[in-house]
């Protein structure tokens, strides 16, 4: 039976440029989607899931899928082109972009960045080779083939000693028990404030919201688990993070799967999640906690669902209190488990929940409850 599709590993600087996109939303929508797909693959989602939550057909996310195990992160913007056949070969073409994203000083340029007409001057005479092309041409070129002027930035590189070992046991437990694998993450700070966003409006008269000055309502913290076999996100708003929070999220994820056997729960290293009192509950009620490498937060399969939870939410809101706030992210939930799954992720889960009545005597809903 062939492998089924999911994406390379990624790397931190990946992991992190995919999680901005899918928590921001501030981009296009190809983008956005496409980095749904890849983050959701990489938390371990196979291919009917990731349609589901995208809404795109099976065979477009494989494409995907397969695009980033080439090219990494450039198939994020596909490629449509035409026009007038191009003046330079693909090898000129290659040299080019080689050279525009060479630091100038290791070809020997006394400057740290260059500028069109400097890169020009230098393509025109650079030893061995000759190319000459304007300054427009070189600018199309260069955004044709994805390079842009861009600020400098930085990113963390994760200095986690165990990040291969731990990254190799969430892809094992995802792989062999998928069906008692499951994820917890805090998201948040949420807010009482207008939030911008976008929806349907008649051209040039957006939807408003008015501007508050004073915020007296403090901030909140959405605790989510998600069940990867049952494809089921709940949770629950809390004032802030700690032990006895994330201990009643824990809970409420073993009382998913009563029957006493082992689970998996993948959560990141926040002190809050890795306290003595949650390890002993661990150990005592068979639960493996699986942690992510530090500033790896990626690989938890719940990230890719909190973009969806937050774009149609939180975003272009204006709740009026926390109450009305928790409302709309349980009213949310109710539609997201009813709605998008797979008619294989029902099916499982009818057959787990007559194998508990048959074998345990256990009777259970097939929805955890929300935390208290």
């Amino acid at each position: 039976m062939a492998e089924p599709v999911r994406v390379r590993r990624l790397t931190d600087q990946e992991g992190q440029k995919l999680q901005q996109i899918v928590r921001r939303g501030s981009t296009s929508s190809v983008r956005y989607r496409r980095a749904m797909m890849l983050l959701a693959s990489a938390g371990g989602n196979r291919v009917p899931v990731i349609a589901q939550l995208v809404q795109a057909d099976e065979d477009t996310v494989r494409v995907v899928i397969h695009r980033f195990n080439e090219i990494g992160l450039a198939c994020l913007d596909p490629r449509w082109a035409g026009g007038r056949p191009r003046l330079l070969s693909d090898d000129d073409e290659d040299f080019v972009v080689q050279t525009a994203t060479t630091r100038p000083t290791k070809l020997g340029q006394p400057f740290t960045r260059w500028s069109i007409r400097k890169l020009a001057a230098y393509l025109r005479k650079v030893h061995g080779r000759v190319i000459r092309i304007g300054r427009e041409a070189l600018r199309c070129l260069l955004a044709r083939r994805g390079v842009t002027f861009q600020r400098t930035k930085t990113w963390k590189e994760s200095p986690d000693p165990d990040r291969d070992a731990k990254l190799d046991r969430i892809e094992e437990v995802l792989e062999r028990f998928p069906d008692r694998v499951f994820a917890f993450d805090e998201f948040g700070p949420l807010g009482i404030r207008p939030m911008g966003g976008s929806c349907w409006a008649p051209v040039g008269r957006p939807e408003r919201h008015p501007a508050t000055y004073h915020r007296t309502h403090g901030v909140r913290y959405f605790h989510g688990c998600y069940s990867i076999g049952d494809d089921t996100l709940w949770g629950v708003n809390r004032r802030k993070k700690g032990t006895a929070n994330t201990l009643a999220a824990l809970r409420s994820i073993r009382a998913a799967r009563p029957d006493g056997a082992p689970i998996y729960v993948i959560l990141d290293n926040l002190s809050a999640h890795k306290s003595e009192t949650i390890r002993r509950w661990a150990r005592k009620n068979r639960v493996e906690l699986c942690f992510t490498p530090t500033y790896a937060s990626w690989a938890n399969p719940i990230e890719a669902h909190f973009g969806p939870l937050r774009q149609f939410t939180v975003a272009n809101s204006n709740h009026h209190n926390h109450t009305v706030q928790t409302r709309a992210l349980h009213a949310y939930l109710r539609w997201r488990n009813k709605n998008v799954r797979h008619p294989d992720v029902l099916a499982a889960q009818r057959k787990e929940r007559a194998r508990l009545r048959s074998e345990k005597g256990i009777r259970w809903g097939g929805r955890p409850a929300l935390i208290a």
